[in-house]
């Protein structure tokens, strides 16, 4: 063996320029393999962090008359005395925090300009606001006693060019069915860097919200964060009640996983495609590399050397190609990532619904994504070089003598 592999290094090294492009094509499509794949975990990973804890959460309790996509202020189909409901869930130890919130569908309106807009009712003093503090830009944080100040995204300061100070009108249909007008202060301007979110949210105080939607004490739903993603299955069941019914960040993100899925499928035949083209270098090279040895291999067969043997090498002198190409792809492929994974790509606002994509994707590469991708490219280079190594193995000793002679 040792001496196959010694024979097939002095071979590959016969015609160093085509052995290195061969061992560059391998390693081009290790890395931009890796950096593939990074990139689109980086994506899902990034949106359904940002869709948990800027809009799903890990779970939300709602009034089992909840219907998915409506925004309803009728009581019946809002949670009475939020407050005790999320104080009783929070001594659960899996949960981080739970906040009653309140949402309402309104127009913000400046002069000649209108947006609609989600109202969403806070509890500012809560944990799971942290996104909205650690994203403000300028101003200050709405207090739960602030009776007329609001906070906006800074994708809808820019639209409207509103800035810290200005004052708005909202718009809002009440719970009793009419309509509501009143001024507002913007008090601060916050990024989540999700310009889908911050294009649509509007934040108050929920004392605030309730007041301006007459709901009293009342709330749409309670926000939940837990420690683990895993844990909201059993958590949901803990919580479960005739009263209420508790969604798991699966139920409200379907469409992100179903996304993640065709994304998979659709990143597969890229793969494919990507290693095909390698696997034709490859056997490109091996294949010239057999009609110049012809005479080599005649002289092999005819002193004894089995075919196997004969294909055994050219086997091995894929196989030191594949392991240069393999380690130089992680070594180019893991530049690439790491860049990635601290500057993101830039892609601005996506446009789609129903998922919160950052303005910046950032790669994520995890081990067992890496080992993957290792061993397949390992394996579909060796088997572009059973063409050649075949086609070695079988030609006759007398032709290729034959060719010697001629």
């Amino acid at each position: 063996m040792f001496q196959t592999f010694k024979l097939a290094y002095r071979n590959i090294g016969r015609n160093k320029t085509r052995s290195l492009l061969s061992s560059l094509a391998v390693a081009g499509g290790m890395a931009l393999l890796l950096l593939m794949v990074s990139v689109m975990e980086g994506e899902m990973r990034g949106a359904l962090a940002n869709t948990i804890r800027l809009q799903s959460g890990h779970l939300q309790i709602r009034p089992v008359s909840y219907e998915e996509g409506k925004i309803s202020l009728k009581w019946d189909d809002l949670i009475a005395e939020p407050e005790a409901v999320a104080q009783t869930i929070k001594t659960l130890p899996e949960v981080i925090t739970a906040t009653p919130r309140l949402i309402a569908s309104g127009i913000l309106s400046l002069k000649n300009e209108s947006k609609g807009v989600q109202i969403i009712g806070i509890d500012p003093t809560s944990d799971a606001n942290l996104p909205f503090r650690e994203g403000l830009l300028t101003g200050e944080f709405i207090h739960p006693d602030d009776r007329e100040g609001i906070m906006i995204g800074n994708t809808l300061a820019e639209k409207l060019k509103l800035a810290v100070g200005d004052g708005v009108n909202l718009l809002v249909n009440t719970s009793n069915g009419d309509v509501d007008e009143q001024s507002f202060t913007v008090r601060g301007i916050f990024t989540t860097r999700t310009p889908g979110f911050d294009e649509l949210n509007v934040l108050m105080p929920i004392s605030k919200a309730q007041a301006f939607t007459a709901t009293e004490n009342h709330a749409s739903t309670i926000f939940v964060l837990l420690q683990k993603n895993e844990q909201a299955e059993p958590v949901a069941r803990a919580i479960q009640s005739s009263l209420y019914k508790a969604l798991t960040w699966q139920d409200q993100n379907e469409f992100i996983v179903q996304f993640e899925d065709y994304a998979g499928a659709f990143m597969i035949v890229l793969y494919l495609i990507v290693l095909g083209i390698t696997a034709t270098v490859v056997t490109n090279t091996l294949v010239m590399a057999v009609f110049e040895r012809t005479r080599e291999i005649g002289i092999l067969a005819a002193i004894g050397m089995k075919g196997r043997g004969i294909m055994a090498q050219f086997l091995a002198e894929a196989a030191l190609l594949a392991t240069g190409g393999v380690i130089g792809g992680l070594i180019i492929g893991g530049a690439m990532v790491a860049y990635f994974t601290i500057n993101g790509i830039y892609i601005g606002d996506y446009g789609i619904t129903g998922a919160l994509f950052e303005d910046r994707i950032y790669a994520h590469l995890t081990f067992e994504n890496t080992i993957v991708l290792g061993i397949v490219t390992y394996i579909i280079t060796l088997a572009a070089s059973l063409y050649p190594a075949i086609l070695a193995a079988r030609m006759e000793p007398v032709e290729a003598l034959h060719e010697m002679g001629g």
